[in-house]
């Protein structure tokens, strides 16, 4: 099951209806359709949600991304400089209180970001994100969520349709079923996902144990064990 048509003619065919049936249309089908990605795309942040938008930076504080979700940004960059992300709070604080300040940081409120003016950046403004895939409901043959990435996620399409389908027709427990393998299916998904990504290691240098000296101030990454003597 790749595409819009074959997930639909599956829908029809595992619960034996067709669209002669006068309470299931096109349009019916095509609106679970829609509405059944759009919810499993939402149930978890899916690797293949992940995303990047660039474009010139000019000393502007706030700057809207279309289709990506709120709180989402996770990196940015402007140049070849990497920005911190901090509270929106603390953000509002150091323009009241040190103005002038120069650090690198941005933050978020609601969907807009907010970018520090003075720190000094030029070049390539680029977000790193988690968007809201848009299906085209109009192209038949259009590529599910899933599609190409793991396949096996367009079965809680089905699911999740079917369960639209057992509510039509007024059927609550075997809907409830249905929508309970759409949720186990995703599990299951992101579980593998979750595995492959706890291959991912830190830096060298980097995580918790960095090593602050407490006479002299700073941090060090050795130990000098005769500092003493």
């Amino acid at each position: 099951m790749r595409t819009k048509t074959d997930i639909i003619t599956e829908v029809l065919v595992r619960n034996n209806r067709t669209t002669t049936d006068g309470f299931i249309t096109d349009t019916t089908l095509t609106n679970w359709y829609n509405e059944s990605n759009k919810w499993a795309s939402a149930y978890k942040k899916w690797p293949f949600t992940e995303g990047r938008v660039s474009t010139t930076y000019t000393t502007t504080e706030t700057w809207n991304f279309e289709g990506y979700k709120a709180d989402s940004i996770r990196f940015l960059t402007i140049g070849d400089k990497l920005y911190q992300k901090i509270n929106f709070k603390d953000y509002k604080q150091m323009l009241d209180e040190t103005p002038s300040s120069t650090d690198r940081v941005y933050s978020d409120y609601g969907r807009t970001i907010y970018i520090n003016t003075a720190s000094g950046g030029s070049g390539t403004l680029t977000i790193y994100g988690q968007y809201q895939p848009v299906i085209d409901t109009t192209d038949e043959s259009g590529l599910a969520i899933f599609t190409d990435w793991d396949d096996e996620g367009n079965e809680a399409i089905v699911e999740k349709m079917s369960g639209y389908l057992k509510r039509r027709e007024h059927i609550p427990d075997e809907a409830e079923l249905h929508d309970q393998r759409a949720v186990v299916k995703l599990n299951e998904i992101w579980d593998k996902i979750g595995g492959e990504q706890a291959n991912y290691q830190l830096r060298n240098g980097d995580g918790m144990f960095t090593r602050f000296d407490v006479l002299n101030g700073g941090f060090s990454d050795g130990i000098n064990s005769d500092q003493f003597s």
